[in-house]
């Protein structure tokens, strides 16, 4: 159903760094978009949901929503560890380690540099 996912950022080349780190982690490439473009997507064509940064085409600053989550799908529960400690390495905050939820959902949550909040999840854990 989901297509892509935008967030804002207030520094598209940190943002970046962030993002194609993580998308390599997850042998995802960028799609579109550049620093010059204000805007950069990381996906596969006619794959799974895309994700992108981007200025606020208003021209207003960034801001988080609160209550919103982009949920990155793993390949198992070490490729969450890989996906956390990687966004830690890069000056993501922790928001909820790796660790089991409940229901063979195996989860880690972590913030982005703009300080969206994001998880690395995979299913059918024990």
């Amino acid at each position: 159903m989901i297509g892509y996912i935008t967030l804002g950022t207030s520094d598209i080349a940190r943002g970046a760094a962030f993002y194609d780190a993580i998308a390599a982690e997850m042998d995802t490439p960028r799609m579109m978009g550049s620093e010059e473009d204000g805007f950069i997507a990381w996906g596969k064509p006619g794959d799974k949901a895309g994700l992108s940064i981007i200025h606020p085409h208003d021209g207003n600053p960034m801001s988080v929503g609160n209550g919103s989550m982009v949920a990155l799908l793993a390949n198992d529960q070490t490729h969450v560890k890989r996906i956390y400690d990687l966004a830690l390495s890069l000056g993501g905050t922790c928001e909820g380690e790796p660790g089991l939820r409940g229901g063979g959902f195996y989860a880690a949550y972590f913030r982005d540099l703009d300080g969206h909040k994001l998880n690395a999840f995979c299913m059918g854990a024990s």
